[in-house]
């Protein structure tokens, strides 16, 4: 298993925040789930170097096609 980068913790908040963000429209819109899932493949995905939108999109295709967590 390779380390994840690292980043400080200003960068790092400010990712937690975005994730946040991003994660309430998807939380108000689909059944219940454990939102760390949710912040683990949004957060993955920004590091990886997609934008926002990308990283939302890609995300919600992993909640529901991966984690059969559907719209509500």
């Amino acid at each position: 298993m390779t380390r994840p980068h690292a980043m400080d913790v200003e960068t790092l908040a400010g990712l937690l925040r975005e994730t946040a963000e991003q994660h309430g429209h998807f939380e108000k819109t689909h059944a219940q789930h454990h939102w760390l899932d949710w912040y683990a493949q949004y957060m993955n995905a920004r590091q990886s170097g997609s934008n926002q939108d990308d990283a939302t999109a890609t995300t919600n295709r992993y909640m529901e096609k991966v984690l059969h967590v559907l719209p509500q």
